[in-house]
């Protein structure tokens, strides 16, 4: 097998991705190649993969290019996780012009004018990555975990339907810290399913393993007590203020904290409210969730966000030793065992094209769900009968993908003006085409594509 990591030269997904496919039996005497645009970074992850195998005597090998092309010749996986420009200037952007303009977000990243703009720079980038892809080895799959996901995806699959390219995010990795604790139960005992569209899922299913029980009863009557005092962001950043140390990791399992809170409902307002007035529990939190409804911004915890923005950025800027790990952090690895495997094995989380897998929603809107990974791939699972009010929050926000991906796909500024004007998150209409001038202007080399 011949695996292909893009953007490799992130320390955090370099290292990381490399530890969790080390650990494959089946992947033993694949070929790995490194491709990034920075040399230096690339250079660096390189080495200390070629020592790693050495020192470990793993049946790999390695290589390293800035060639797409040359990368990507006779891949079978290709495994991505890109951005592009200085990441938190372009994020402070998103968030701090169209707030200007009079839009309040609850975070810039995914939803909202931000996460159009987020969208509209690194879509046109990946399109040219999946080009690439589908020219070179039309047979490989493509797993993405860049944001914003649903965008992306969408976006993909509408320029490329050929392409075998999936969507990855970890969030549905707060159900294994909340549930087993929640519950007190094992985690492998609890079946969980979950569906919606990235960072804006809701879990739909829960039982217990051996006996079919149903325990999402279970959930709503203990939830309250259970997340009033559960740790939050505001409390990681705290704890760094007191003593200058933060877990710099992000990975699937979101690990265990029996500390309290100092604060209430920390980073999880959102939650509360959907608990309450729809009878679902999220699967993550405010900062992801509240970015694609209307009312969210009355609701969330709003020092939960801006502490998470905070926590994030000392997350990925400072430093710190990364080393290669003999562990599995993220999904992909167990997902491309399963495939050569031919498994069967249940998947919780992955983003794929609908095509009636969430019956209500549109055909080409990328949703997440759970999904058989198996020798045909990845297999989404249809998931009947989701709430009526869960699915109307879901609709809204799917035409803002559908003019993003045209956007993307066509260069045209109109498409842009009408994806803002469809947003739930906007509610006010004569700046618009003003604030979309002023962030072409200010994002031209990423932007300028569109007129």
């Amino acid at each position: 097998m011949k695996i292909v990591l893009v953007g490799a030269g992130s320390a955090q997904f370099g290292y990381g991705m490399l530890g969790d496919i080390f650990t494959s039996k089946t992947l033993a005497g694949s070929e790995i190649t490194l491709l990034d645009i920075n040399d230096k970074a690339l250079d660096s992850v390189f080495r200390t993969a070629k020592a790693f195998i050495e020192q470990h005597a793993l049946k790999y090998s390695v290589h390293a290019t800035t060639d797409r092309k040359v990368a990507f010749k006779n891949a079978d996986f290709i495994i991505s996780s890109i951005e592009v420009g200085n990441r938190f200037q372009l994020w402070d952007e998103d968030w701090k012009i169209p707030l200007q303009y009079g839009v309040h977000q609850v975070y810039g990243e995914n939803g909202g004018p931000g996460g159009v703009f987020h969208s509209l720079r690194i879509g046109r980038v990946i399109l040219e990555i999946v080009k690439d892809a589908v020219e070179i080895c039309p047979d490989a799959w493509i797993f993405n975990f860049s944001n914003p996901m649903t965008s992306i995806c969408t976006t993909v699959n509408r320029a490329y339907p050929e392409a075998k390219f999936v969507g990855m995010c970890h969030e549905i990795g707060w159900l294994g810290r909340w549930l087993p604790r929640m519950l007190n139960m094992k985690l492998e005992d609890l079946h969980f399913r979950a569906a919606g569209l990235n960072h804006f899922s809701c879990m739909l299913e829960l039982t217990d393993r051996k006996t079919g029980k149903d325990l999402y009863p279970e959930v709503l009557k203990k939830a309250e007590a259970f997340f009033e005092r559960e740790p939050g962001y505001s409390d990681l950043l705290d704890e760094y203020r007191r003593t200058g140390n933060l877990d710099a990791a992000e990975k699937f399992e979101k690990g265990h904290s029996d500390k309290k809170s100092s604060y209430i409902w920390a980073d999880r307002h959102l939650v509360q409210f959907m608990l309450k007035n729809y009878r679902l529990l999220p699967i993550t939190t405010d900062s992801h969730f509240g970015e694609y409804i209307s009312w969210a911004w009355d609701v969330a915890d709003h020092r939960g966000i801006l502490d998470f923005y905070d926590v994030y950025k000392i997350m990925l800027t400072q430093e710190l030793r990364h080393d290669i790990k003999l562990e599995t952090a993220e999904r992909v690895v167990p997902i491309i065992d399963g495939i050569l495997n031919d498994s069967g094995y249940e998947e919780a989380a992955v983003n794929v094209q609908n095509n009636g897998l969430l019956e209500d929603l549109p055909s080409w809107i990328a949703v997440e769900v759970p999904a058989i990974i198996n020798k045909d791939g990845v297999n989404g699972i249809k998931m009947p009968n989701i709430p009526k009010g869960y699915l109307s929050l879901l609709r809204s926000y799917t035409s803002v993908y559908d003019l993003t991906a045209e956007a993307i796909i066509h260069g045209k500024k109109d498409y842009v003006i009408q994806a803002m004007l469809a947003n739930p998150v906007v509610h006010q209409a004569s700046q618009i085409e003003a604030m979309v001038d002023r962030m072409i202007d200010q994002q031209q080399k990423w932007l300028g594509y569109l007129k």
